[in-house]
């Protein structure tokens, strides 16, 4: 309903504007045939009657020419009075400035590209939008609540007012430009459906969702997700690692936290035609250049290899899981895969 209101708003001010243009046209051409006047001094006419500012005339006006002026400043003022009520009404409702808000929104999300798009922002899904922001991936939130939209909109995240179970929203959100969509509602029926529309509209995207309930995940998977993560159950296992490896729990919570630690935990994807492509670790410097150490490393085919040997060789598309400093994986990202350490997974699809 709003869209069409927003529509209809947007085709009766461009009316207003056509109108206007016209009122002016049929002024000039009035004083160019009555009182034979070239174009400019009848636009000057035209303008001065209808803004009645009253200057001084270009001559003397015929009785004719008077009737017409006077028929032309009855129709400028009463137009004029129209188009002050009708646009102080809208300003008046804040309907007006919500419509420039969503085209300005809309002229951004028409230059996103490589975004992900967040369907949902509740508990989950405000976390995966802050660490996204967090690393500087851009991001785009469906939400049809308006309690939360007032909160999305105070944080200045990118945002659409709509069900993102409509084929159209997701459109609109540019998924046809997206590298990935995370579908984190509350309802696992309604994420089934966002998955299936959007693997529908983006065969390549990649698409993450949210399980509440057991043996959802097989059908989310089914339905074209490519990563499904159950809260709850892993919710449980966490609580259980904490008891039995506490220790082991703190280090991974510090690595892989982005809060004042220098020690962190990266996946870097190898792309075609990479220095250390073809090299073993021992001489590609991860270890020598880079005080990085590679604790596991995935194939392209989906192969794992955890621990590897010094003289495993690295292969383009191979997906190395590091630890080191921060600014070194930053260093090794940028000098020998040629990016940054979180946008080193975009041309590897895990």
């Amino acid at each position: 309903m709003q869209n069409v209101w927003f529509a209809t708003t947007g085709h009766r001010v461009a009316i207003l504007g056509v109108l206007s243009v016209f009122l002016v046209l049929f002024g000039t051409s009035g004083y160019v045939f009555i009182e034979h006047y070239t174009f400019l001094d009848a636009l000057y006419m035209t303008v001065i009657t209808l803004s009645t500012v009253g200057f001084t005339e270009v001559r003397p006006l015929t009785d004719h020419g008077r009737t017409f002026t006077m028929v032309l400043i009855l129709m400028g003022a009463s137009f004029v009075a129209f188009n002050l009520a009708y646009f102080s009404q809208l300003l008046l409702d804040g309907n007006l400035l919500e419509l420039y808000r969503r085209r300005k929104l809309k002229k951004q999300l028409d230059q996103l590209n490589n975004h992900y798009i967040v369907c949902g922002y509740g508990q989950m899904g405000q976390i995966v939008v802050q660490e996204l922001r967090h690393y500087g991936v851009p991001v785009v939130v469906l939400e049809n609540d308006e309690a939360v939209l007032g909160k999305i909109a105070e944080k200045g995240i990118p945002h659409l007012a709509a069900d993102a179970t409509e084929e159209e929203a997701l459109v609109a959100a540019g998924i046809g430009r997206a590298k990935g969509l995370v579908a984190t509602v509350s309802r696992d029926t309604e994420n089934v459906f966002i998955v299936l529309t959007a693997r529908d509209l983006n065969r390549d995207i990649l698409i993450y969702a949210r399980a509440s309930t057991p043996g959802t995940d097989k059908r989310l998977l089914k339905a074209g997700a490519d990563r499904v993560v159950a809260p709850f159950a892993l919710g449980g296992i966490r609580l259980a690692h904490n008891i039995l490896r506490p220790t082991v729990i703190d280090f991974l919570d510090l690595a892989l936290s982005a809060e004042g630690m220098e020690l962190s935990m990266e996946e870097l994807c190898i792309p075609e035609g990479a220095q250390i492509a073809g090299k073993d670790l021992v001489h590609s410097g991860i270890r020598s250049r880079y005080n990085l150490i590679v604790v596991g490393i995935k194939r392209s085919d989906g192969t794992m290899i955890y621990n590897p040997s010094p003289k495993e060789v690295l292969q383009s598309g191979d997906i190395l899981i590091s630890i080191g400093p921060q600014v070194n994986l930053e260093k090794f990202a940028t000098e020998l895969l040629g990016c940054c350490p979180h946008s080193a997974l975009g041309p590897c699809r895990s």
